[in-house]
């Protein structure tokens, strides 16, 4: 039986799938290897950079124009900045797939001599030159990974690539693919050798085009699903898809594994196929993701702690205006690469709804865990189920006077810690049985919080007032409407801290701001401000 992908490239044999080469402009890439251009690849991580490039080489190779091949240098990462042994396993690799895909032998019978002739600051070129020079097609060749080779290597390759290109493509490959996360130019390779940074773009400065590999479409994702339905008859309610599309913005990993933990892990789910996939299966699957800390979005947090990252995330959390200064707008770059960011007008904002939730989450779990001594979910819920949104504010109120400088220096970021740290204290509430979800970008000077704890439903929503309900939470309200709601407001202003928390005024979600259903009109709303 068919499964969705979580781990590694596509097998089409067993997993559902989006044709790689759908994905990308096929005609274009085939333009530029016939042009004899040296390219990247990049996107962030499992998106599926490596199924893509293994369907290029199928198709190349069918075609009989061209002698593709893919290489994976990462195992050459492990030997950091030995150049003579990471060159050495490059090589190994690259034999090793000629003779698996090609039934080419010719680079394993010559690697060794040159090897040992030239040592690894040359051999990379000499092998390749001597194998354009003995294949009567020309060459394409595709290295993935490249951006997990480090310092004196990676310099090495990007050198001896760069200085074989002239001689393409009767004696060097007519076509060279690297591919990573990153963009060449924003590699910073520190050399041990030479004691200096140089950028990807000196090292590497043929580079013709930097091509981006999209996320799915909203038309991907229900294609994608609509497959498992074929295969076992399981239906979908419709709701579902446009939920995904919001969560994950067409995220391929995320896409992917929200679906098989609601098919596949899911037992009831597993065992009857009759069961039809709801909203709120899904909304339960980001939950148990997220908790479990998922390889991918642990990666994706880990890089929370680069300087880079550091300065583009503090400012979409605390809402502030983007700097209008180049070397901003270069991490602001870097950071979007990795996927973790993106630009809506001119606004940034993190990537989808997920990472959204995941940011905060990792960056104030130390804090939860601290919570638990201090703080139970059942003093803020009321005999009827619901969340006491008045208790809980005023509970955030006192712990904040008498624990909120000492927090504050705890956190990695800081300046964000008066968010970080409400966020924190209701993240330990609702962990008794509900989840919260998080709405913040540049140039807001605020952020928005919807907390759901079982039957209760309150909205937190930053900025003027006047601006009514976000797209999201209206959906979310409308799904669940009747529900009584709290409005949180948290301006940033000079010298307020959430300390000062006080509830100004009560307002109704009027026709103006949320029309779509009669039963949620005239919701009413505390309003609390900084």
């Amino acid at each position: 039986m068919k499964h969705f992908c979580t781990a590694g490239p596509i097998k089409t044999d067993i997993h559902y799938y989006i044709p790689p080469l759908e994905r990308i402009d096929l005609a274009e890439v085939i333009g530029l290897i016939d042009q004899q251009k040296y390219f990247i690849l990049h996107a962030p991580r499992q998106t599926g950079k490596t199924s893509c490039l293994l369907a290029l080489v199928e198709e190349l190779n069918r075609s009989g124009r061209y002698r593709a091949l893919y290489v994976n240098v990462e195992p050459a990462q492990a030997l950091r900045e030995n150049v003579d042994e990471a060159v050495k396993a490059i090589l190994a690799s690259l034999a090793d797939q000629a003779l698996a895909v090609l039934d080419d032998p010719f680079p394993d019978q010559i690697k060794d001599e040159i090897l040992s002739r030239a040592g690894g600051s040359i051999a990379l070129q000499q092998v390749l030159a001597n194998w354009a020079a003995n294949d009567p097609l020309p060459i394409c060749l595709m290295l993935d990974e490249i951006d997990a080779l480090i310092g004196d290597t990676l310099i090495s390759v990007l050198r001896q690539l760069r200085s074989g290109y002239t001689q393409r493509p009767g004696r060097f490959p007519q076509s060279v693919i690297l591919c990573g996360v990153r963009d060449v130019r924003d590699y910073r390779i520190h050399s041990s050798r030479d004691k200096e940074t140089i950028t990807g773009g000196s090292a590497f400065n043929i580079k013709a085009e930097s091509l981006r590999l999209g996320d799915f479409t909203p038309e991907d994702v229900r294609r994608l699903y609509l497959q498992h339905t074929t295969e076992t008859g399981q239906r979908f309610e419709e709701e579902v898809f446009p939920l995904v599309w919001d969560l994950t913005r067409g995220q391929p990993w995320l896409v992917n594994a929200l679906a098989y933990e609601v098919c596949f892990r899911r037992r009831d789910n597993r065992d009857d196929r009759s069961r039809v996939i709801t909203a709120e299966m899904i909304e339960d699957a980001k939950e148990n993701m997220i908790q479990r800390r998922e390889t991918h979005l642990d990666q994706l947090t880990d890089k929370l702690k680069e300087p880079r990252v550091k300065r583009v995330v503090l400012n979409i959390l605390t809402g502030d205006d983007a700097p209008a200064s180049a070397e901003f707008e270069d991490d602001r770059q870097y950071v979007t690469d990795l996927g973790l960011i993106r630009r809506t007008g001119a606004k940034l904002e993190v990537a989808n709804a997920i990472y959204q939730e995941v940011i905060p989450r990792e960056l104030n779990f130390g804090a939860q865990e601290q919570f638990g001594s201090t703080q139970e979910t059942e003093w803020y819920v009321g005999p009827d189920g619901r969340l006491q949104m008045s208790k809980l504010m005023e509970g955030f109120q006192q712990f904040f006077r008498e624990n909120g400088e000492i927090w504050l220096e705890r956190f990695l970021y800081r300046e964000a810690g008066p968010q970080l740290l409400l966020q924190a204290f209701l993240q330990r509430i609702v962990n008794g049985g509900g989840r919260i979800e998080r709405e913040y970008g540049t140039g807001a000077a605020a952020y928005g919080l919807a907390c759901n704890l079982e039957a209760s439903r309150w909205r937190a929503e930053g900025g003027d007032r006047n601006q009514g309900v976000s797209q999201r939470a209206r959906k979310d309200i409308e799904r669940r409407a009747g529900a009584n709601c709290g409005l949180y407001g948290s301006e940033r202003r000079q010298g307020r801290t959430p300390g000062n928390l006080r509830q100004t005024s009560g307002c109704a979600l009027g026709d103006e701001n949320l029309s779509s259903r009669g039963a949620a009109s005239g919701t009413h709303i505390d309003v609390w401000g900084l």
